[in-house]
């Protein structure tokens, strides 16, 4: 692979994974196979197996680090359980879970954050082989049906419910048919017989547990992750050990390089563990490295941000992930305190990305910061995959390119499909889930006649003479539409563009225009950054904030900027308006990671884009000259 770096520019810090080594196989149907030629590394038993021998070997490393929460509701000192602590306590649940009949076919479910009560309630549910179904936080809290909660409990059935902060989620339980469902709480509910956390922790333990723990392997389900439901109603997707461990090894087959056993790596996480990304590639991840993850408490929406900025103070993470839209704020804190900056970066190796594209605008911002603080470029990398799939494939290398999704990992083979003018990404690997909990009508929908499991998404090579410089991702196949000139409209590619042109205004847009003239776009602004750029204090509510004529005039130079840059019509932007109503977790509009479903958005909202196309437009709509 030809490697193109900028000679001009400092050299990036060394990233310790080996190079890209790729068999690609391509059949006369146009059909494409891409295989890693890197093998496999040593695949672990399972989690709670590789938990106990972390255990054994630093029992008193700190595991998890959480901060108190004090009465007025904000966030106090780091307090922290050891890697001992935590198998001790696990080992207590795993036993209290076998005296009340939990196993394989009564699941526990969690409705409550990431916390160390619920890291242990995993933990020890995987011990007595009984699968945990953690459920978005949303559902319990956001909803005002409870709908998407309801449906995720008829599909698991669970024995056991943990609510952690019991009052915070009494009205969610009160929806739900508890007859025969312990709830346990670390913090009780008025009028509601709730079993004590602090009891099942202190439940004396057989050789029941060791027992369990010996029978699970990789084909043991430790988990049901529920998809988000953006396009109706949740999957539950089986996460066995096997998958687990295989994504484990398919990142130790890229090591080139032995840990440092005098160092422990700390990370901060602020993705909730009822997804993938945190709840196994990261969860998983840290226990292997025998590390220590900080929960944040924060998140990457106005307002909670200011706590991730506080725990970066004080924690230097040796990687560092988050979506693309944290990365823009987290910029923005960085040049305006150069101490934050510094220690952001003193330990860093790489910074990761996910879900969606980062802007080049963004990347270069986060390198001018590096360089400042390190006199070296950090490598920026990405890893694309879903709940069904855990990562597929990873960037692995050095680039300055944004917008990869990687080559395979180790094991997996992607296959690309013809399909219109895209191809489609389907995959196969021992990270690849066997189906869902209780569908197998759905199960069968969604793998090939050869077994591979298709995403729904696309993606094309960088470059099709040199495949070895990586995939590219290339919307979803169902997004993108034709203008009414018969024009393609990519939908993805050019929902980043239209981010990072007007960063760091809008948050998020969906695109519109499919049989029409032109593209508009629906866009949810930072009402921070819009007061900002209005400039006026007088101005209160969102509606004058957004209709401020600074905050207009920003939009239309942005994107004027950005239309003059974009080619041909598929690729200019000539309306836009400004939505003020956040988007629906009822309406399938977002999911708590924040990752907004385009086709929902656009029905739920369809007066507001016709709007768009309205001749002349109402007010709202801003026209881009």
């Amino acid at each position: 692979m030809n490697i193109q770096v900028k000679s001009d520019l400092p050299p990036f810090k060394p990233l310790p994974q080996k190079a890209p080594d790729i068999a690609v196989e391509r059949k006369s149907d146009g059909t494409v196979y891409i295989r890693s030629n890197h093998p496999l590394g040593q695949m672990p038993r399972s989690i709670a197996h590789l938990f106990e021998e972390k255990a054994a070997a630093h029992p008193d490393r700190n595991f998890i680090g959480q901060r108190q929460m004090l009465p007025d509701g904000k966030t106090g000192d780091w307090t922290y359980i050891t890697y001992g602590e935590a198998n001790a306590r696990a080992n207590a649940v795993a036993q209290a879970l076998l005296n009340r009949g939990l196993g394989p076919d009564k699941p526990l479910m969690v409705l409550s954050g990431n916390s160390i009560p619920h890291a242990i309630m995993m933990l020890g549910a995987m011990k007595a082989r009984v699968p945990i179904a953690p459920v978005s936080v949303a559902y319990s809290l956001m909803s005002g049906d409870h709908s998407k909660l309801k449906h995720v409990f008829e599909i698991t059935k669970p024995k056991m419910i943990l609510a952690e902060q019991g009052p915070m989620y009494a009205r969610a339980l009160a929806a739900l048919p508890l007859d025969g469902v312990d709830v346990v709480t670390v913090m009780p509910i008025p009028d509601r017989a709730t079993t004590a956390y602090d009891d099942l922790v202190k439940t004396n333990v057989s050789n029941d547990v060791t027992a369990s723990v010996d029978k699970v392997n990789h084909d043991t389900v430790a988990k049901y992750l529920f998809t988000s439901g953006s396009t109706g109603m949740p999957k539950g997707v089986i996460q066995t050990h096997g998958m687990m461990c295989a994504t484990i090894a398919a990142s130790e087959g890229l090591r080139v390089e032995d840990p440092d056993p005098n160092e422990i790596p700390q990370s901060l996480e602020w993705m909730p563990w009822n997804h993938i990304s945190a709840g196994n590639i990261g969860f998983n991840g840290n226990i292997n490295a025998g590390g220590t993850v900080h929960l944040d408490m924060g998140k990457p929406i106005p307002g909670m941000f200011d706590e991730t900025i506080r725990n970066l103070r004080e924690i230097s993470p040796l990687v560092f992930g988050s979506a693309p839209i944290a990365f823009g704020w987290l910029a923005d804190a960085m040049e305006r305190d150069s101490q934050l900056r510094d220690n952001f970066f003193k330990k860093m190796r790489y910074v990761g990305y996910g879900g969606a594209t980062l802007s080049q605008d963004i990347y270069e911002r986060i390198q001018a910061l590096s360089i400042a603080a390190t006199g070296m470029r950090i490598p920026l990398t990405t890893m694309y995959g879903a709940t069904e799939t855990q990562g597929v494939t990873v960037v692995h290398w050095l680039t300055e390119r944004v917008g990869l999704i990687g080559l395979p990992l180790p094991g997996i083979t992607l296959k690309l499909v013809p399909n219109g003018q895209k191809y489609e990404v389907r995959v196969k690997g021992p990270t690849v889930t066997p189906g869902y909990h209780n569908r197998p009508d759905l199960t069968a929908k969604v793998f090939d006649e050869e077994g591979y499991y298709s995403l729904g998404d696309a993606a094309k090579f960088l470059d099709e003479n040199d495949p070895a410089q990586g995939l590219v991702f290339d919307g979803r196949v169902t997004e993108d539409f034709k203008l009414d000139s018969g024009t393609w409209v990519s939908v993805g590619t050019l929902r980043a563009q239209a981010v990072g042109a007007a960063s760091p205004l809008i948050q998020d847009c969906v695109v519109c225009g499919q049989d029409k003239p032109f593209v508009g776009l629906l866009a949810w602004p930072v009402m921070a950054a819009a007061k900002e750029i209005a400039g006026d204090p007088s101005l209160s509510g969102p509606e004058a904030i957004v209709a401020a004529p600074k905050v207009r005039a920003f939009v239309q130079k942005a994107f004027a900027a950005h239309n003059k840059q974009s080619g041909g019509s598929s690729g200019r932007i000539k309306r836009v308006i400004l939505m003020t109503e956040p988007p629906s977790v009822d309406g399938h509009e977002i999911t708590d990671k924040g990752y907004v479903n385009q086709r929902a958005t656009m029905e739920r909202r369809a007066d507001l884009a016709a709007k768009l196309y309205q001749n002349p437009p109402p007010p709202e709509v801003i026209e881009i000259p």
